[in-house]
């Protein structure tokens, strides 16, 4: 059997180029890692399918429907079926990338993102929000697991190719797997829950082999001499030796960074050290000086400091816990102890003090809640112990402590104080990560990448559940500005027929309680260029004449032949917008008895003959006239008639939706250049704000939506639940009275690093 047919042909495609191919020709040593990472990948794609039977066949015997039920077994023949495919497709798209690593890449412009609009309002349907979220939190593991390892390959690929890459654009990097996956499985007849499943066992079978994959990949480039002197670290988790972790002296003035770290990360944190030692002893505190005092070693700080973290209750404010401070007094009692005075070593001392200001910064940051500042306050030990092992802590975005603790103040930001916060999920999270860390973490810090792992799959459910909802909310204010444009379209039709007008009373009503209705359903079903618009508008404009006075002759005539019509098309609109019947009937009663006064008065004010020809034409049979008259007849000229109940229209007609009052003008209009208008206008969907609502209340909220037809700004919760919807206005009057805040959704330890270090620099200066 040809088991492999498939990937010998791919090889042939890949390296068998036309002379005159724009594609350029692989390097041996590429060739060589794009067929040993597509054999792993398709021994691990042959690991997922191998398991897909048994995972759901286990879901199917879980189902609570039969529907539910049927739905698995379908989805595993389907699989079944399309195994082959699957596969090849995959690996055709993991080929097509390595085959054009060298050729010259023309960027394409990317369709800029609008604000969120009535016009523009475009939303990803469920299924496809469901599928987003859930490849984001796969790729976000790998990342977090194996970010230096693919960035190595990254950097040592952009070293033998002419196209640059970064670690989303790296063939074998989670996101371009990820989509090559997803597009081969595009031809799947499954539900987005069978989906879902089918992406977990791709994350567990394909992308938890990633560190494998790139520790292979790595290695057989090193090889081939392309950037040797990166060194990545082993591709699964290993505990430290306490004892040979650290050996180097911590008295040394500048610390031997990670093997093989970049020169940036020495530069980064050479040049804080540099900072640090220009303010020492002016700003920062100057070591105590004692003659013959030894520096202690990396390794018994890292003990002083696990010992502090063991022992710190829960309970301590964190205003009355000073690191340097306790640290100060274990050294105290050591150097008691064995009569040897003992210090902390220089570069160790700079951390600490590093460390210290950045956490200072953290816990005065008004964007994170009081509550959460208590919980992340006590990670300040860990991060420190972290920072002493790996000086990339500093200079590493992707670094999972820093990410770990990024994360949580991301997803904090939505988060209000409040009684039972210890029963909030979030909270509880939160205090979950910073236990696990306090009672774990000795001097391995790959439990960072695991708490980061664990927590962004936490947040990303609840992302997940608040984006769905948060859609919902954007579909229900889609749907109301469509309702209140069509709203206004009516009462703009109405106004400019009934404004100033003294009418029958009845007339008015009709047209302000039922017909307004019939013009609202047909504006929002066929829009006010369709001809049903019209015909609605010209049926109410005949419907005033009607009952108008007329003192042209031709008028009774014309009056003859409209009514019938008239009153059809009226019943028809009233009915198809389902208006009550019975208030119906009592309208069309009271109108009829104002066409009978019509035509009395038609009767009087006409000659006898031209009276006799009118008599003549009203009891023309209607089949020989070819209309339908109305069921009416005509009144006995000596019949006394009644005055009508008539109102005259002064003031706009304005149409209320169900529940809502009169609107009121706002107190305050501001002009179009005001500072306030212009704070509302470079707000973007997605920025948190803080509305202090009154003196012991503040709301938390995200923008969801801008919708600029009806000027409403719409805000939810971290929920996604809609909490406030605001004009335009209103919200810049929130603005002047500084009752709104935005929150900044910068990266927590970036503003943090990068206010230390303008800090420092001030005070080098002052």
């Amino acid at each position: 059997m040809k088991t492999d047919a498939n990937v010998v042909h791919l090889n042939k495609a890949a390296t068998e180029q036309s002379p005159t191919s724009p594609v350029g020709r692989l390097p041996v040593a590429l060739i060589q890692v794009r067929d040993k990472a597509a054999q792993q990948l398709k021994q691990n794609l042959q690991s997922l399918f191998d398991n897909a039977d048994d995972t759901l066949f286990e879901m199917a015997d879980r189902a609570t429907t039969n529907a539910e039920q049927n739905a698995f077994f379908e989805a595993m023949r389907d699989l079944r079926l399309k195994r082959k495919n699957i596969e090849r497709g995959f690996l055709q798209k993991v080929f097509e990338a390595f085959s054009t690593l060298n050729q010259y890449e023309i960027g394409k412009p990317q369709p800029a993102l609008d604000a969120l609009s009535f016009d523009s309002l475009s939303l990803v349907q469920n299924d496809e929000l469901e599928e987003t979220v859930a490849l984001d939190a796969m790729v976000a593991k790998v990342m977090s697991r194996d970010a230096m390892a693919l960035g190595h390959l990254t950097t040592r690929l952009n070293a033998v190719i002419s196209k640059k890459l970064d670690d989303k654009s790296n063939p074998l990097g989670p996101t371009l797997l990820s989509e090559y996956f997803l597009d081969a499985c595009s031809g799947l007849g499954v539900e987005i829950k069978v989906k879902l499943i089918i992406l977990k066992l791709f994350e567990k079978y394909v992308l938890g082999g990633c560190d494998q994959l790139y520790a292979e990949a790595n290695q057989a480039l090193v090889s081939a001499g392309v950037l040797p002197e990166l060194k990545s670290a082993p591709p699964r988790r290993q505990q430290r030796p306490a004892a040979t972790s650290h050996a180097h002296s911590a008295g040394d003035e500048r610390m031997p960074l990670l093997e093989g770290a970049d020169e940036s990360v020495q530069e980064v944190f050479g040049a804080l050290q540099d900072l640090l030692s220009q303010v020492r002893g002016s700003a920062m505190p100057r070591r105590a000086q004692v003659a013959d005092a030894l520096p202690i070693t990396s390794n018994d700080l890292m003990r002083l400091l696990s010992h502090m973290q063991q022992r710190t209750p829960m309970q301590v404010s964190l205003e009355d816990f000073d690191l340097r401070d306790q640290l100060e007094q274990l050294l105290a009692r050591a150097s008691a102890k064995t009569g040897k005075a003992r210090v902390v070593g220089e570069v160790d001392e700079d951390v600490i003090n590093l460390v210290s200001m950045l956490f200072e910064f953290i816990l005065d940051d008004r964007t994170l809640p009081d509550s959460l500042k208590a919980l992340i306050g006590r990670l300040q030990i860990p991060m420190l112990k972290v920072a002493v092992l790996d000086k990339t802590f500093f200079s590493r975005g992707s670094h999972p402590a820093r990410r770990l603790l990024n994360e949580i103040a991301s997803a904090a930001l939505g988060w209000v104080d409040q009684d039972d916060a210890q029963r909030d999920s979030l909270y509880q999270k939160i205090e979950q990560v910073v236990q696990r860390l306090l009672n774990d973490f000795v001097d391995d810090p790959a439990i960072f990448s695991e708490l980061l792992a664990e927590f962004m799959a936490f947040t990303g459910d609840e992302r997940r559940r608040s984006e769905l909802l948060e859609q919902r909310t954007r579909d229900a204010e889609e749907g109301s500005a469509k309702a209140e444009l069509a709203r206004r379209q009516v009462e703009q039709a109405l106004n400019e027929r009934l404004l100033g007008k003294t009418l029958p009373e009845v007339v008015v009503r009709l047209l302000q309680e039922a017909w307004s209705k019939v013009l609202m359903l047909t504006c929002l079903k066929h829009g006010v260029d369709s001809d049903e618009w019209q015909a609605a508008l010209q049926t109410m404009d005949d419907l005033v004449w009607s009952v108008s006075p007329h003192e042209d002759p031709e008028a009774r005539l014309r009056l003859l032949e409209l009514v019938p019509g008239l009153l059809k098309s009226l019943r028809e609109g009233m009915a198809s917008a389902a208006f009550d019947p019975f208030s119906t009937s009592e309208f069309f009663s009271q109108l009829e008895a104002l066409h009978v006064q019509a035509f009395q008065r038609f009767k009087r004010a006409t000659p006898e003959a031209e009276t006799a020809a009118a008599e003549d034409a009203v009891h023309t049979d209607p089949s020989e006239a070819g209309i339908e008259l109305p069921l009416l007849e005509l009144p006995m000229a000596e019949e006394v008639e009644d005055t009508p109940a008539m109102v005259e229209v002064v003031e706009e007609i304005v149409l209320l939706a169900p529940g809502q009052t009169r609107p009121q003008e706002p107190d305050v209009v501001l002009p179009d250049d005001d500072e306030a208008l212009l704070q509302v206008d470079s707000l973007r969907v997605g920025s948190w704000v803080e509305i202090q609502e009154d003196e012991e209340h503040k709301l938390r909220c995200k923008l969801a939506a801008i919708i600029k037809p009806t000027g409403k700004y719409v805000f939810v919760n971290r929920t996604g639940m809609k909490v406030l919807e605001k004009t335009r206005n209103a919200l810049a009057v929130e603005f002047r009275r500084n009752a709104v805040r935005l929150l900044d959704d910068a990266l927590l330890f970036d503003r943090a690093l990068e206010s230390v270090i303008g800090n420092l620099r001030k005070l080098k200066h002052s």
